[in-house]
């Protein structure tokens, strides 16, 4: 591709000791695609300077508050383009309006919002406007989902039957001290959903981006094990979708023993295929009546796009990094093919998704329509 000018990048929160934050600098950076030119990177204003000051971000770009930053931007002649929004869930809503108001587009963690309405109007200023917005649903970019994707459409799989997918964590399993959980086990800064809303989104997202289907209903128990907690910490989901076929989401964080463990299972008429996203670089494809077969990164068969040669591993920077630069062709080649980048639409399903399994739960599991983003 000839060479395209760096996309001027802000950043909302993720300061300079925030995982987030660094995980959006480092992915934003390895394609040399985006210059960060200008943050509010805290919600206190001496850590928001001592932040911006840490990662070299010019002093009068340095910004206490997002909504002045937004103004100040927009007004300048060399303004940030996109901005990543990287705050606690309560904040997004408020910050992307901010700036796609201003006509800046937006890079936002998930959940979008924390609630529905908030993301229909994100969806509809993203209509109106023709500013874009990019949610990071960064599991889709890795290489070998991207190839069972290949799969499942191309016809491999036959048609889908079951959809199966498990995010399990443990770091809610004890008592839960970390700056994080704190925010994040409060339904005024995180919503009413808990893992639900971290890593159910995550594996709704997964399960549509692979089998191509969209679930009609849905029905829900999500249970709180720790004592006094106000949000979810353990959900098991069941899908139902429109040619017949099953779902299963079962999303924990208090699953002792697995980090970070998601994990998908689609079966079909003629085959299966399995994902480990603690083992990225690879996926199980079996037909049916013939042994499995290890498809991996750069090997035999693959028809996707790899970064380095095959046996080298690939993973969760990298595949924030394709999206970002995926992002970036969007923006400076608006009428080239796009690539599968989740976006507003990605944001309401969540929501609606969310909001169902609440009330499903509230009503000891009835299921409960979902209807299509």
């Amino acid at each position: 591709m000839e060479h395209q000018p760096r996309i001027r990048l802000g950043m909302v929160g993720g300061g300079a000791d925030a995982f987030i934050g660094a995980v959006h600098r480092i992915a934003a950076r390895i394609d040399d695609r985006y210059d960060l030119v200008a943050g509010a990177l805290s919600s206190t204003p001496e850590r928001a300077l001592a932040s911006g000051r840490r990662i070299g971000l010019a002093p009068d770009r340095i910004y206490a508050d997002y909504a002045e930053m937004a103004r100040v931007e927009a007004a300048r002649e060399d303004g940030i383009e996109a901005v990543a929004v990287v705050t606690p869930n309560h904040l997004h809503f408020a910050v992307a309006k901010a700036f796609l108001e201003q006509g800046i587009h937006v890079i936002c963690d998930k959940p979008m919002t924390s609630t529905l309405e908030d993301a229909e109007t994100l969806r509809g200023l993203v209509e109106s406007s023709g500013v874009r917005l990019m949610l990071t649903h960064n599991y889709s970019a890795y290489p070998m989902v991207r190839e069972a994707r290949r799969l499942v459409a191309e016809g491999a799989l036959g048609e889908i039957r079951v959809v199966n997918v498990e995010y399990a964590q443990d770091w809610l399993a004890g008592a839960a001290e970390s700056k994080q959980s704190k925010w994040r086990l409060d339904p005024e800064q995180a919503g009413r959903g808990g893992a639900i809303a971290d890593i159910g989104t995550h594996a709704l997202h997964l399960a549509s981006f692979v089998s191509g289907l969209e679930p009609t209903s849905l029905s829900a128990d999500l249970h709180s094990f720790g004592a006094g907690r106000r949000v979810d910490d353990n959900a098991h989901i069941m899908l139902r979708y429109p040619n017949g076929a099953r779902g299963l989401l079962w999303v924990s964080q208090v699953a002792v023993g697995n980090e970070n463990a998601l994990r998908l299972r689609v079966y079909g008429t003629r085959g299966s295929i399995e994902f480990d996203q603690e083992a990225p670089n690879r996926i199980w494809f079996t037909p049916i009546g013939e042994p499995r077969r290890l498809l991996t990164r750069g090997g035999a068969g693959f028809a996707g796009a790899a970064r380095i040669p095959a046996g080298h591993p690939e993973g969760f920077l990298e595949a924030f990094a394709s999206l970002y630069a995926e992002f970036a062709d969007d923006l400076r080649s608006p009428d080239a093919p796009r690539a599968p980048i989740p976006g507003v639409r990605d944001g309401v399903a969540g929501l609606r998704f969310i909001q169902a399994a609440l009330d499903s739960s509230g009503r000891d599991g009835a299921w409960v329509a979902l209807d299509p983003a």
